[in-house]
């Protein structure tokens, strides 16, 4: 009886000890909002040992604390609050005897005000590492992983911040874009100093509820992302669900054992020199199997559960705990940043089903937000089945907004062939087109020429009129153009070597540049040309209801001649492309249903009046847009 009453008093001074040392070291989210129509709030409590903590309590007048999960690492505690009643203020949450403070927030505005991108608006994707430096900028970062900024290297940090996005706004103005979609600005804190491993492109998060202090603070990405509003500029934020960061706290102190796909390889790469370089499942990158009736187990595993790189460990979405705490992220950064849209990188190498449950909850909480899927597969069947309402899948994605690799593949063929009465050429367009009755909303579609992860448009060449017809049709079409940038001052590249040279610095955004094409002075004669004919199509197209809400119609390719009519309401636009290298004259007779009696058009890529009752004159590889 002595020895057990002497056991109990060394268990109670050992609580009491811990209750004292006990140390709240982070809380994930940082803050939170009330309101929202899933009361529900996850709290990751970061501490050592405080997965051992009693009792979660709080006295703040409408909040419940509905569970406490204890994870598999110590050092996390995850607490579910329910906020129906509460309003905002500060709450204090006591873990055993240590008292924290939380702040909750009113929501600035409810959530079916939030307005995302669509069809209006011209998407302007850039890299924020190489687009622009600030005048403050700062080569190292105190507390920030070894590091290095060299602008000779391709596949190295080249010193891009937001307060040099910020000082350009007035370029993406002039240009015509109407949102900007930035590469991830979240944490990224690997050692870069060499090229083979480096995660310069910001997709290897280690902070989901941090900017990177390369780039800048949390309140200067609000602060530019208002600026952007004033312009009229929407902002698009990047996200990755799929995987982050080898240096993500979560890798060195896994908090559950299912947190991460196929985590033996984490356990097995500690001690190692060079953990990155331990053998490990790689995803085939064949995103197929997610929706093939007929896959084999293996090759459904290997999409989903294999790591998209070794330097980026693969999260888990089906640990429920992950997926609310990814989940909560999205809502956060809407709510805190004031984000018009969001790009999810990598759709269907994540698990479809809790994507999905994101995906719905995000609509319903928001239901006039967006966000675009990256579902890289060219086959339009593919794509169509990934958006919201698909007949062609069991599970309803909810994904409003997927991208066309379908109409960027066709194009980059098409550029380089003679259209012929078949398949070459711009048949490829048509043909690709022609089976948009498989998608629930073909307005909802993201095109592009190119984007970060693809060659340039142009190569490594300078094939002024090939980009035109691209543009032309991409500016016309029922689709979200989505423009990559430099295109309008013709950059070129090609991802033979590196990805870095098709994500070159954009000229004129870092000192000692020696061109600086934001203003028409710093062009070449052929940039500028370029960049006034753009602009031109895009100040058009802004507000213009016949091509963001108007009826599509195309024809098949005829004697190399690809038209497509849009119509709305007694207004019409014809785009023609020329898909031959030799002059052409198009017969208006075989477009007499798109013309009508009209017979003067205005092309706007020219500002020149344009007869439309006599056959068309088309030099080589022309593009015209007519309105009338």
């Amino acid at each position: 009886m002595k020895k057990l009453l002497i056991l109990g008093l060394l268990l109670s001074m050992t609580s009491v000890m811990n209750a004292a040392s006990l140390k709240v070291d982070r809380i994930d989210p940082t803050d939170w909002y009330v309101g929202m129509k899933n009361p529900s709030l996850q709290l990751m409590v970061y501490g050592k040992g405080i997965r051992d903590v009693q009792q979660v309590t709080t006295d703040y007048p409408g909040v419940v604390i509905d569970s406490l999960v204890r994870l598999d690492s110590p050092n996390y505690l995850l607490v579910y609050l329910n906020l129906k009643d509460a309003q905002p203020g500060t709450m204090t949450l006591k873990f055993d005897k240590t008292k924290v403070s939380y702040q909750l927030k009113a929501r600035e505005i409810a959530g079916d005000k939030r307005m995302g991108f669509s069809i209006d608006d011209v998407l302007y994707l850039l890299m924020p590492d190489r687009f622009a430096q600030g005048p403050n900028h700062k080569s190292q970062i105190k507390g920030m992983r070894q590091y290095k900024e060299d602008r000779s290297a391709p596949s190295l940090r080249h010193g891009g911040d937001l307060e040099g996005l910020g000082q350009h706004l007035d370029y993406f103005t002039d240009l015509g874009v109407t949102a900007l979609w930035f590469t991830p600005i979240l944490e990224n804190d690997s050692p870069d100093m060499m090229e083979t491993y480096s995660t310069y492109h910001g997709y290897a998060c280690t902070d989901y509820y941090r900017v990177d202090p390369r780039f800048g603070t949390n309140q200067q990405y609000r602060q530019l992302i208002d600026a952007c509003h004033k312009k009229g500029l929407k902002v698009v934020m990047d996200m990755i669900f799929n995987h982050c960061g080898f240096e993500h706290p979560w890798v060195a102190d896994m908090p559950a054992k299912d947190w991460f796909n196929l985590p033996e390889w984490l356990k097995e790469s500690k001690g190692s020199s060079d953990p990155r370089g331990t053998s490990f499942l790689q995803t085939s990158y064949k995103l197929t199997p997610v929706l093939d009736p007929y896959a084999s187990e293996v090759d459904m595993r290997e999409t989903p559960e294999g790591w998209f790189v070794s330097t980026m460990p693969d999260l888990n979405q089906n640990n429920p705990h992950l997926m609310r705490y990814l989940i909560q992220n999205s809502i956060w950064w809407i709510e805190t940043a004031g984000i018009d849209g969001i790009r999810m990188d990598t759709y269907p190498y994540a698990f479809r089903r809790p994507m999905a449950q994101w995906m719905k909850e995000l609509d319903e909480e928001y239901p006039n937000f967006n966000t675009v899927g990256e579902t890289w597969v060219t086959q339009p069947a593919y794509t169509a089945a990934w958006q919201k309402g698909s007949k062609l899948s069991k599970i309803n994605s909810y994904l409003k907004t997927v991208m066309d690799f379908s109409f960027q593949e066709k194009l980059d063929s098409a550029k380089q062939e003679e259209t012929d009465d078949w398949w070459r050429g711009y048949n490829r367009l048509y043909n690709s087109f022609c089976y948009d009755y498989l998608y629930p909303d073909p307005s909802s579609v993201m095109a592009f020429l190119d984007n970060h992860d693809t060659d340039r448009f142009l190569g490594n060449g300078q094939d002024s009129l090939a980009l035109k017809q691209g543009l032309a049709l991409l500016l016309t079409v029922k689709r979200i153009p989505q423009l990559y940038y430099g295109t309008e001052i013709m950059m070129n590249g090609t991802k033979q070597k590196t990805d870095g040279h098709v994500r070159k610095d954009f000229p004129g955004g870092f000192p000692g540049d020696t061109n600086n094409a934001f203003i028409a002075e710093g062009r070449t004669q052929a940039q500028q040309g370029m960049f006034q004919w753009l602009s031109r199509i895009l100040k058009w197209r802004k507000g213009n209801n016949v091509i963001t809400r108007g009826k599509m119609t195309q024809f098949i390719p005829h004697d190399g001649i690809y038209v497509i009519h849009r119509q709305y309401r007694g207004k019409n636009v014809l785009t023609i492309i020329n898909g031959k290298k030799q002059n052409a004259k198009m017969d208006v007779t075989r477009y007499a249903e798109a013309i009508g009696t009209k017979t003067v058009a205005l092309d706007i890529t020219t500002d020149k009046k344009v007869r439309l009752d006599e056959p068309i004159s088309l030099r080589s590889r022309q593009a015209m847009i007519l309105e009338y």
